[in-house]
Parts: C-alpha cells; sequence; structure tokens
C-alpha cells in the first residue's frame, strides 16, 4: 500500500462500497478497509428482495460480493484489516490498521451502525432464519404467521404496527409494565386488534424446533417468575442500534444518539472526512439509502480533492 492515498473507505457494507465504485470511476484509486465484518449487516441477511433490479431478490451476501467486484472491477484496492485507530487532525489523515499506518488526502467513514441484540445464542444462530432487527426488509416473508417484536420504545411499536400488515398476529414483548414509546404511537399500537403485549418479560432463547427456523420463544415473567413458550414463526429485535463511532470520539461531531452528523451531503464536521450510510442515518437504514449516500460521499470527495488541487495550483 502506498503511503499517501488519494481517498480510504472504512467500511464495506453497501455505503462503502458504492463510495468506493464512485471513487474508482473517478480514478481516485481508493483503498477500503473492510473491518472484521466485511459486507456490513447484509451478511447477516438471506434474502433482499427490495433492492432495485433484482427482480427474484439476492441472498444478502451474493449482493455484497457483487458490489464488491463491481468496485474492484474499476480499480478500488481491498484490504481485510481491522481499523484501530483515526487521526483527522490533518489532511493528511491517519488510519491505523493492525497491518501499519496509511495516510489519506480525504477520508470516507462508512463504518455502519450495530443493532442491539439480546446476546442469547439461540437469537445469533437463527439471525436471517426467523430472528431480524429490520422490519421493513424482512417483514413481507412472514405474509400470515404469528411474529413478536422485542422492545418497548418507538422504533418496536413502528415496527409491531408495520408488521401487522403482514402478520397474522403480533406480539410486543417488554420487559417493563409500561412503554417508552411517544403516545401516538402507544395509542397506534394499543387500538391495533392485532398486536398484544406480553408485559415484565424477558426472552429466555429463541426456538427452532430442529426445523432450522424459529418455532417460538421462551418466555419468563420478571415478577412471578413463570415460564412459557410462545409459539411464533418469527422474531424482530428492536431495541435499538449502536453507530459504530467509537474510532471518532472527540474528533467528529455527533447527534445525542452517536451517530455522525453531516450537511451539505456527506460532509462531517471536519473538512475532508465525510460519512455516509447508517454511521450518519438512523432514520431509513436501508441498503439502498445507504447506497446512495455512499455515492454521494464519493462525489463529494472528487470535488474537495479538485478544490485542494486548484487552490495549490
Amino acid at each position: 500500500m502506498s503511503s499517501l492515498r488519494n481517498v480510504i473507505v472504512i467500511g464495506s457494507g453497501p455505503a462503502g462500497l458504492t463510495a468506493a465504485l464512485y471513487a474508482a470511476r473517478a480514478n481516485l484509486k481508493p483503498l477500503v478497509i473492510e473491518g472484521l465484518e466485511a459486507g456490513g449487516q447484509l451478511m447477516l441477511t438471506t434474502h433482499v428482495e427490495n433492492f432495485p433490479g433484482f427482480t427474484d431478490g439476492i441472498l444478502g451476501p451474493d449482493l455484497m460480493a457483487q458490489m464488491r467486484a463491481q468496485a474492484e472491477r474499476f480499480g478500488a484496492e481491498m484490504t481485510r484489516g481491522n481499523v484501530t485507530a483515526v487521526d483527522t487532525s490533518g489532511p493528511p489523515f491517519s488510519v491505523t490498521t493492525d497491518a501499519g499506518v496509511v495516510q489519506t488526502r480525504a477520508l470516507i467513514i462508512a463504518t455502519g451502525a450495530s443493532a442491539k441484540l439480546l446476546g442469547l445464542p439461540s437469537e445469533r444462530k437463527l439471525m436471517g432464519r426467523g430472528v431480524s432487527t429490520c422490519a421493513t426488509c424482512d417483514g413481507f416473508f412472514f405474509r400470515g404467521k404469528p411474529i413478536a417484536v422485542i422492545g418497548g420504545g418507538d422504533s418496536a411499536l413502528e415496527e409491531a404496527t408495520f408488521l401487522t400488515r403482514f402478520a397474522s398476529h403480533v406480539t410486543v414483548i417488554h420487559r417493563r409494565d409500561s412503554l417508552r414509546a411517544c403516545k401516538v404511537m402507544q395509542d397506534r399500537a394499543f387500538a391495533s386488534d392485532k398486536i398484544s403485549f406480553e408485559w415484565n418479560t424477558e426472552v429466555l432463547e429463541v426456538q427452532d424446533g430442529g426445523t432450522g427456523g424459529v418455532t417460538g420463544v421462551a418466555l419468563r415473567n420478571l415478577k412471578t417468575g413463570a415460564e412459557k413458550v410462545l409459539p411464533i414463526d418469527g422474531l424482530f429485535v428492536a431495541i435499538g442500534h449502536t453507530p459504530n463511532t467509537a474510532l471518532f470520539k472527540g474528533q467528529l461531531a455527533t447527534d445525542e444518539n452517536g451517530y455522525l452528523t453531516t450537511n451539505h451531503g456527506a460532509r462531517t464536521s471536519v473538512r475532508g472526512v465525510f460519512a455516509c450510510g447508517d454511521v450518519q442515518d438512523h432514520v431509513y437504514r436501508q441498503a439502498i439509502t445507504a447506497a446512495g449516500s455512499g455515492c454521494m460521499a464519493a462525489i463529494d470527495v472528487e470535488r474537495y480533492l479538485e478544490n485542494q488541487e486548484s487552490q495549490h495550483a
């Protein structure tokens, strides 16, 4: 790897790979540091049916493989290194990986966000096989089937309400006896005859009955200690997301939830540093919107570098 790059992309989900594609086509020869979880959250998605251009849908890992190959075709360089430190006090900016330090004239951050999970081995095992963290991505697969949503905030009730379009019934499982969601969301959920609640309840295990797909959840009431099994075909975990921004703490501006703030496209609070995808978008969280913001980031980088060159000409 050369000592000074035009642009480094940190992250290899839809946002990072789209940014790499556009930067490569602009002849910027981007370096993409894929990270430990190369491909992002789509690597956990079995079937993607809402990405334009794939009439019959496509497996999440296959979509990411195609996006990666397309970026490489135009000259993007990929490395599996994991970023351990970033210094945005440049330019040039310094990115430290397991393999050493590399410097760059511009930086695109596409580190994404991680869905908060319950931490159960059965939950991880059945992720993409009945366990999901995205109702708009996977709700369609549960048409006419009973499902459950875990959580008590706005996102949980929003997902539960959305899922009533498909599911035969939605059970909201919440550890407390009251919801954190806003009153409008609560009223909407309480008014639905397709939503019921399991209060003061925790999930002990996600069951598959030996089928390889979700068949139920083992529950325990936190007040009485009573245990039971709720038969369901799908489980949606909606207890929030954590943006992967620890590397940039104290260096880049974030909102109150830790997401990088961007303006005028993909520009962060530091000139020459850009952000795209779920690391700065907590509203839409879709592959297509992440890809779109990756395009914006690459075009912003191209214009930024052109301006830098004209100033030094």
